[in-house]
């Protein structure tokens, strides 16, 4: 598969990686007597059946795509598949064919939820760009969402209900604090507090006295001791100044911890 043929199979494969679903790549990689395709015919297939390209249709392909749908059903390694078209596939052509089936399985994304887009949520998102990530800022004020940059790895949404947004947010998100004070934190704080084991990560800009009053409102607001030590305020690592880049350091030095941390525990699992 060369030119343009191949840009949209590479255009099919990063969309489905984007997506989340786990897919198998189909390459025909050997041919004798006839076949309905040539070497180096590509196709992808998720669980829900053939999402791009041909290894030759009918009854061939439809047992390409079986064999793919049970490698991802039974989480099956890469393998080569051997078939005769008369004896196996049930085909009037004799020829036999050789198939690679690789297993793409989803990557559990590194999805960052930011709530303000003020002085230090300008610098900590751009620094973000930088990462193998994904980005939504959540902000009310249409003018700061507006000075953000303009990337696919960026989303921003602009909405006067903050805390709302929070049911609506992915599992494992990683959740950062840092609109225009304490009461239009608060909320936010709440909302995630009460769905904490969600999130990977949960964190609030400010002081250590900020910190006080914080935990003072969610007790009150009904969130259990223990879920309410659970989070990061002061959020980031203790290192650097006070402007808004070297705070923005501290943080995603703390997430990146936080998400290694977690990774390695998941591997030992």
């Amino acid at each position: 598969m060369t030119g343009p043929n191949f840009e949209n199979f590479l255009s099919a494969f990063k969309r489905l990686q984007d997506s989340g679903k786990n897919f198998v790549a189909v390459t025909l990689v050997k041919q004798i007597g006839s076949s309905p395709q040539d070497v180096g015919a590509k196709a992808l297939v998720s669980a829900e059946g053939l999402e791009f390209g041909t290894v030759g249709g009918g009854k061939v392909e439809n047992a390409a795509i079986k064999e793919a749908q049970r490698m991802i059903q039974e989480d099956h390694k890469n393998h080569f598949v051997d078939w005769n078209l008369q004896k196996d596939i049930g085909m009037t052509c004799g020829g036999v064919v050789s198939f690679f089936f690789e297993l793409h399985k989803a990557q559990n994304p590194f999805h960052i939820a930011v709530f303000g887009a003020g002085h230090i949520a300008q610098e900590f998102v751009r620094l973000l760009m930088f990462l193998d990530c994904k980005v939504t800022c959540f902000d009310q004020r249409d003018e700061w969402l507006s000075r953000l940059p303009k990337t696919p790895k960026l989303k921003t949404v602009l909405t006067e209900k903050l805390a709302d947004e929070v049911a609506k947010l992915p599992d494992g998100t990683y959740v950062t604090l840092m609109t225009m004070g304490h009461g239009t934190d608060l909320p936010v704080l709440i909302e995630t507090m009460k769905a904490r084991s969600r999130f990977s990560y949960v964190g609030n800009i400010g002081s250590e006295q900020k910190r006080k009053r914080l935990d003072s409102d969610l007790k009150t607001a009904g969130i259990p001791e223990s879920l309410i030590r659970d989070f990061h305020c002061p959020m980031g690592d203790h290192f650097g100044g006070n402007n808004p880049a070297e705070i923005s350091f501290s943080i995603v030095a703390q997430l990146l911890k936080t998400r290694d941390t977690l990774m390695i525990s998941k591997n030992q699992e």
